[in-house]
């Protein structure tokens, strides 16, 4: 492939490739982010391939040579992990950002693509009874309709603003159907000729989806449908309408048994993806770039990095193995990316 690979990681920093994965070099020295720091989520500027936002354990970080090398933004996340960051596709100067453990869990906007940032008045819980912390794991940008805004929050409920993050709703209501606060996704399908938008909100345990635009939801337990496996991770939609999407799941957290189902219409029925090594635990995190649908990434908990070149039916591992991989990404821009030198003894 063209282009260079990133691996975001707890305890490595972030890894590139600039040679299809034959090898990777770390960050260098007096890098914004640490050679092993902790990166928690990767963004590429979808209207400029060598712009890539890390959220990095001391704040928002920016590359313009595709992963290169990264500056911190100063920016009201300083000194605090960012978990999740989200390009509006209809504005890209419009960006999104979800903070969490050890911080406080808030989010924060950009209009100005990721230069500078404000909070978001939206006041979430400092405590909560899973993990102590919470931390907002995904944000979604509807594909279309780009003032519609979701964010979830491990644990803490799935979150909608209508005018583009000014005001929110929680979704996730007692009466809702959504069953768990736990949210580890969530995902907008674009209508087409034979079906509505469709919602997905992906709680610890269940798939949950809505197609009355969020009024309604339902949902079926994932271990009845995915072997007996309950920890649902997150989604990834391989096309623009979202038609096909990859689920990715396991056993538990870091977990034992993975694997990643294939969806061909929707998410109403699942298959199993060829998976020619078996992961070591949960896979955490896809990878994906709308310049080649077909090439995807996936990392796991426990540090295997798997590919795809066939749109998700089938998944070779790396040859390399990573730290905790925590975010993975790619982009068709290829980043000046020089092996360090090594010292002579």
């Amino acid at each position: 492939m063209q282009g260079t690979i990133l691996v975001a990681t707890a305890g490595q920093g972030i890894l590139r490739s600039v040679d299809d994965g034959a090898s990777w070099h770390r960050l260098g020295l007096k890098e914004a982010i640490e050679f092993d720091g902790t990166v928690r989520s990767l963004a590429v500027d979808p209207a400029n391939p060598a712009r890539v936002l890390a959220g990095a354990d001391v704040g928002m970080c920016v590359s313009t040579d595709g992963g290169a090398h990264f500056s911190r933004v100063e920016s009201p996340m300083n000194g605090q992990s960012v978990w999740s960051i989200a390009f509006d596709p209809v504005d890209p100067h419009i960006v999104y950002a979800g903070t969490g453990a050890p911080a406080r869990a808030r989010m924060y906007r950009s209009r100005d693509g990721g230069a500078s940032w404000s909070t978001l008045d939206l006041e979430l819980p400092e405590f909560c009874q899973g993990v102590n912390r919470p931390r907002i794991l995904t944000i979604c940008v509807d594909p279309s309709r780009h003032e519609q805004v979701w964010f979830g929050v491990e644990e803490g409920g799935a979150w909608r603003s209508r005018d583009g993050g000014d005001r929110w709703e929680r979704v996730d209501t007692p009466d809702s159907g959504i069953g768990n606060s736990d949210i580890h996704a969530v995902a907008v399908l674009l209508p087409t000729a034979d079906a509505p938008r469709k919602h997905l909100v992906l709680t610890v345990n269940t798939v949950y989806e809505s197609v009355d635009d969020g009024k309604t939801w339902s949902g079926v337990a994932s271990r009845t449908r995915f072997d007996g496996m309950y920890y649902t991770r997150t989604v990834q939609a391989v096309d623009p309408q979202g038609v096909q999407l990859l689920l990715a799941i396991g056993d538990g957290t870091p977990g034992t048994r993975s694997r990643i189902y294939r969806s061909g219409d929707r998410g109403a029925s699942w298959s199993a993806a060829t998976l020619h090594t078996a992961p070591n635990s949960t896979v955490w995190a896809f990878g994906a770039h709308a310049s080649d649908p077909s090439l995807l990434f996936a990392g796991t908990k426990y540090g295997h990095l798997l590919r795809s070149t066939d749109a998700g039916r089938s998944w070779f591992k790396e040859w390399r193995d990573f730290s905790e991989i925590a975010a993975v990404a790619w982009t068709p821009f290829e980043a000046p990316v020089r092996a360090h030198p090594q010292s002579i003894h």
